[in-house]
């Protein structure tokens, strides 16, 4: 019974984990980058 139990941890452990790797990593929105040349501000910093 504990075997069962502990697998479950395990696997909703890892299940957790890849999940946060594959959106922190792969799967990111692509943030818009807007370069306005304006008088104090060029966009490069």
């Amino acid at each position: 019974m504990n075997g069962i139990i502990q697998n479950i941890f395990v696997f909703s452990s890892l299940t957790i984990a890849v999940v946060f790797l594959v959106r922190k990593f792969v799967w990111t929105p692509k943030k818009k980058t807007t370069k306005t040349c304006g008088s104090n501000d060029c966009g490069c910093h």
